[in-house]
């Protein structure tokens, strides 16, 4: 008999991806699509959930027919999304607007704050919310309770039509089910669940009241990992999939990544670069510090919660430099390149540890963890008439994996305990001198992942097994394919731990006057 297979899916911020997996974590065929963003007014980032839908129809499709695999040997498919992020649907799964993303800026305390009949929430209710939930609705209106919120009294029209409020997995869920759900894992930034012990499928009611947001639009909770229902026919015969085809609950992309990477057991932690860069561990309960910015998530793998630490943009930072300043298309000229991450990793090797003595400031759009800072933005330091695109370049990435470093100090403060290797993935994870740099910087080995950009593919798979009864969890991360491991090297250790303190100096002395030049980031 041929090995079961399922769909999985991964729907970032700014890419989808599809592969058709089997139990043994083969990728049978994969696809991909990019997925725009829509920048609108006040600092709005949207999506339409339309769009959205038929870019995933779209890669399912080609993924399932370049497989050859027989559609009765598909027996599952699950979806794993970006969160933070809110879809308003009408009684009949239509949206009732655009998606309003995580990088939305609309949904600020201080704007909300200016809508006809906003009450700022006290800080009685704030901590209510910790206790309960992990975390309060952010200042910087970058979670989904606060973009609930600006729908209710931004758009009350929209809101009057809006049955339930969904996240991105949900919605996919819904359009390949027919049926509107939610879990604990999916719902987390919508802050109506008590955290504190896992395997919920009711609300909190006095989360819920404290929301503002009316009980009925919330959707139904479902066990994490449950099968919801079966493939809609109609969807079934688009993408070529069998009527039977079992739809499971998804988790978002951090902790699938974390399942995927097997944070979950064993003394290391991973590290993903996409758009953003995160950093992923394990913790056995729910735990909240404001301090680092910082909180526990609740898993899908059973007693266990994950830690998620995001410090701001990561790979976006590599795309601006290489877009905007390497192969820009503007008024000197038309120098863009459908290949512009090709000459990277060989410029980068060209250039000593250290960039020369060039430093480079990632925080183009502030800082989200250890030390919260919105107002904080990114520089150029220590230019000389000798300096180069190629250091800047090695510069640039440098700066990630100080960063990231940074980030990690606060993990294991968070965790209390030190992480003996890293696992790397996602998009940044393609680069050898990155991953080398990693390694350098952190000073423990460093294993960059095969097919990088596909691990959050593998981990729902094995989610969607698991809950079809046909894997456990201590099977998983013998799927984990590692491509190459990385250890630091002796010799750049002192160049990077001075360059490190000149990192963390720079901050520090800088952050006073970012502070003044982006006052209206001080939320």
């Amino acid at each position: 008999m041929a090995q079961p297979y399922v769909v999985s899916i991964d729907q970032g911020t700014t890419n989808a991806k599809a592969a058709v997996v089997g139990l043994d974590g083969s990728l049978a065929a994969t696809a991909s699509q990019a997925i725009p963003l829509l920048h609108v007014e006040d600092n709005g980032v949207e999506q339409d959930p339309e769009v959205v839908w038929d870019a995933i129809k779209t890669i399912v499709r080609s993924a399932v027919r370049e497989s050859g695999v027989a559609p009765s040997d598909i027996v599952g498919l699950i979806c794993s999304t970006q969160y933070s992020s809110i879809i308003p649907v009408d009684a009949d799964g239509r949206p009732t607007m655009n998606m309003v993303t995580h990088m939305d800026g609309r949904a600020t305390a201080a704007k909300l704050k200016q809508l006809p009949g906003y009450k700022t929430d006290n800080p009685l209710r704030q901590l209510k919310w910790v206790r309960r939930a992990g975390l309060f609705p952010l200042s910087t209106g970058q979670d989904s309770l606060s973009h609930m919120r600006l729908i209710k009294y931004r758009f009350p029209e929209v809101y009057e039509r809006t049955h339930k409020f969904l996240e991105p997995c949900d919605f996919l869920t819904m359009r390949f089910s027919g049926r509107i759900t939610a879990n604990q894992c999916t719902s987390l930034m919508m802050l109506g669940i008590d955290n504190n012990s896992l395997g919920r499928i009711e609300y909190d009611p006095d989360l819920i009241r404290m929301s503002r947001i009316d009980a009925d639009k919330w959707p139904e909770l479902v066990p994490v990992n449950s099968v919801v229902g079966t493939i809609r026919t109609d969807v079934a015969d688009e993408l070529g999939l069998s009527p039977e085809t079992k739809i499971i609950s998804g988790a978002n992309d951090t902790q699938v990544g974390g399942v995927a990477t097997g944070t979950f057991s064993g003394t290391h932690a991973a590290i993903s670069i996409g758009t953003t860069g995160v950093m992923i561990a394990h913790v056995d309960r729910r735990k909240t510090d404001p301090f680092l910015g910082m909180i526990s998530m609740p898993s899908p793998v059973p007693d266990t919660y994950f830690l998620l630490a995001e410090n701001g943009i990561a790979g976006k930072v590599i795309e601006y430099f290489l877009t905007k300043l390497v192969y820009p298309n503007d008024g000197f000229g038309d120098h863009s390149s459908d290949e512009a991450f090709a000459a990277l990793d060989e410029v980068v090797a060209s250039v000593p540890p250290g960039s020369n003595g060039v430093l480079f400031l990632p925080w183009l759009s502030g800082v989200q963890s250890p030390t919260p800072e919105p107002s904080m933005r990114g520089a150029v330091m220590n230019l000389n008439l000798e300096t180069t695109r190629a250091d800047l370049a090695r510069a640039a990435i440098e700066s990630l994996m100080m960063n990231l470093q940074w980030l990690r100090e606060g993990v294991e403060k968070f965790c209390k305990r030190e992480m003996t290797d890293i696992i790397f993935y996602g998009g940044g994870a393609k680069s050898r001198e990155g991953a080398q740099i990693m390694a350098d910087v952190f000073r423990i080995p460093v294993h960059q992942a095969a097919d990088p950009e596909y691990v959050v593919v593998r981990g729902g798979a094995c989610l969607a097994f698991k809950g079809l009864g046909l894997l456990d969890f201590d099977e998983i991360p013998d799927r984990l394919q590692i491509k190459e491991v990385f250890k630091p090297r002796p010799e750049t250790r002192d160049v990077y731990a001075d360059h490190y303190t000149s990192f963390r100096l720079a901050f520090k002395k800088m952050r006073p006057l970012f502070k003044r030049m982006n006052p209206h980031q001080r939320m």
